[in-house]
């Protein structure tokens, strides 16, 4: 299944199928060969209005979206006084090549569903996967002093500083902590200490200051869109893992347990 495709997997109002052909093309016109683009798909009425306000940028796989993910984007918003949050989706992820479950389109359609009566929420889509990139395509949207602040699991932050995903890693880390922030929440079986200690590394020691923790409860840090697919592949009840408004929209879609089997790809948060 191509990125921006989707299939009527349940019953689809005549609207609905207009939505996800309109967001398919969206998907469709972004070049990921070309320069860092992010269009939005549904902007924050009360979001970002002016310079100097904080932007937080939550960028995953959203395969679905997840009660951890919310957790996640309402505990930073209480936390580090994000003016507004920015639910992104990649249409080249650097490390998911395939698209695999939920069609690029059906998962905007869950996002901007889910978003929609949230005030201070967006969602957007990308061209590019990494935050080097997507820092230049943010700063082309907002206003001039706008404090970009990325949301993201430890696993993600891991990803973040291995070199195989720069030209010049070092002058690219530098630039991109210099343009943004990062809040990490600990994910899965990790701790709050191992992820302190991580910190330490050589690695990351020039960038600490940029980098703010958060944890989250032992509920919501096991939750993962990976599971909710493994519920669904096995016929188990999965409406607890995810926000009351994505349930009754899963059966319409693509989701599924496992990624076609030439892919190896790490487990969705």
């Amino acid at each position: 299944m191509s990125g921006g495709a989707f299939s009527a997997r349940g019953t689809l109002s005549k609207d609905d199928r207009a939505e996800l052909a309109a967001l398919a093309r969206v998907i469709e016109d972004l070049d990921p060969s070309g320069p860092p683009r992010i269009v939005f798909v549904l902007r924050a009425s009360q979001g970002i209005s002016g310079p100097g306000q904080r932007l937080g940028v939550f960028s995953a796989s959203f395969n679905p979206l997840t009660r951890a993910h919310v957790r996640m984007m309402e505990q930073a918003m209480e936390e580090h006084a994000l003016a507004e949050v920015m639910l992104v989706l990649d249409k080249v992820n650097v490390d998911k090549r395939e698209v695999f479950g939920a069609s690029l389109a059906e998962r905007l359609w869950m996002l901007r569903r889910f978003a929609t009566g949230r005030p201070r929420l967006s969602v957007a889509a990308s061209s590019h996967g990494r935050f080097v990139d997507k820092t230049k395509a943010l700063r082309m949207i907002y206003p001039e002093g706008t404090e970009l602040t990325f949301i993201v699991g430890f696993d993600t932050l891991v990803r973040v500083f291995d070199p195989k995903y720069y030209a010049d890693s070092e002058a690219e880390l530098e630039g991109l902590f210099r343009h943004s922030q990062f809040i990490v929440a600990n994910r899965g079986e990790v701790s709050m200490s191992e992820v302190r200690r991580w910190l330490k590394s050589p690695v990351c020691r020039p960038f600490v200051d940029r980098i703010h923790l958060m944890e989250l409860d032992p509920f919501h840090a096991r939750i993962s869109a990976t599971e909710v697919r493994a519920r669904i592949d096995r016929g188990q009840p999965f409406a607890e893992l995810v926000p009351p408004e994505i349930a009754p929209l899963i059966p319409k879609t693509g989701l599924t347990s496992s990624p076609p089997e030439s892919s190896t790809v790490p487990p969705d948060p």
